[in-house]
């Protein structure tokens, strides 16, 4: 297994930045997943503790991410299990193929066993607040995905109605924001409304559910896949790493929000004279212990126990 070994590990949890699997086959390393070959027809998926901030993986890992993104994704696909289909089959380290099982130090807590699909070539995103890109295209055109809406609206405003805002999977850079024509020439009509359907049915169950928690979710992004001819939800599920989680005391709109992801890695290296380009300048231990904090509180808030 490979740990990092700085010296913030004295008084932090191990990190794991990169699996090690000999005798699996690796199929992809990705800027936060690491997945594998595991038979004909499945997938295991382990979510390590890298983090990338401006499209740059750090160089330090974030204790516990991993485990927070595998786990609260199972919290969410059990709470859609009666909503829609998923990938999702076990997080159990003892009900996965025998060839995984030596590897049980690496894998419990942060790994899942998936069924095949087909994703779609698009991001399903749900906004209900004006944040990030939306924010910026409002201001600009007054719409979201070609979507219009009416004037006066601030940054962080709620919105009257959730707006579905699909966008590009870009294998560099940022990921372009889609108009609904554009997402139909991608994947067809049918398929563009079940997407749209699924996508704001389950924003709409998971933000009633969050608000009781504490946590407003202004936007989320959702990966659907195709098995066969059905559509199920595919990847991880409302993480803090696909969505904006904000604390719901304080909310106060004409402002950005506090939220419960790595943005106290980003708004450190914008106090940086650092091009955004690799290599990554090193994370203080303040830092990087701030951000899980922030990873573990959303979990708690969540799923209303403490990481395990």
């Amino acid at each position: 297994m490979w740990l990092e070994t700085t010296v913030t590990e004295l008084t932090q949890p191990l990190v794991l930045r990169e699996t090690n699997l000999p005798g699996v086959q690796l199929l992809s390393r990705g800027k936060v997943r690491d997945i594998y070959a595991a038979g004909a027809d499945e997938l295991l998926i382990v979510a390590t503790d890298r983090l990338s901030a401006f499209d740059v993986v750090m160089a330090q890992g974030i204790p516990d991410k991993g485990r927070v993104l595998t786990q609260l994704s199972c919290f969410w696909f059990d709470f859609f299990r009666d909503v829609v289909p998923s990938h999702f089959l076990t997080a159990n380290v003892r009900e996965y193929p025998a060839a995984f099982r030596p590897y049980a130090d690496q894998l419990a807590g942060r790994s899942m066993l998936v069924k095949k699909a087909k994703p779609f070539p698009v991001e399903c995103v749900a906004r209900g607040y004006l944040a990030g890109s939306g924010w910026k295209d409002y201001r600009a055109t007054g719409a979201i995905c070609g979507v219009k809406l009416p004037a006066g609206f601030q940054e962080s405003s709620r919105l009257d109605e959730p707006i579905f805002s699909p966008a590009t999977k870009a294998q560099s850079g940022h990921d372009e924001n889609l108009s609904w024509v554009e997402t139909v020439e991608m994947v067809g009509l049918a398929a563009a409304e079940k997407l749209r359907a699924n996508t704001l049915s389950l924003y709409a169950k998971a933000r009633e559910y969050a608000e009781r928690r504490g946590i407003l979710i202004a936007d989320t992004k959702f990966e659907w896949g195709l098995r066969g001819k059905e559509i199920i939800l595919i990847d991880e599920v409302l993480t803090p790493d696909s969505s904006r989680f904000w604390p719901q005391v304080g909310y106060q709109p004409g402002r950005s929000q506090p939220s419960f992801d790595k943005q106290f890695v980003r708004d450190y290296l914008e106090s940086l004279h650092w091009n955004k380009q690799p290599p990554p300048p090193p994370l203080p231990a303040e830092v990087v212990e701030k951000t899980s904090e922030k990873y573990r509180d959303a979990y708690r808030l969540l799923t209303g126990h403490a990481l395990h």
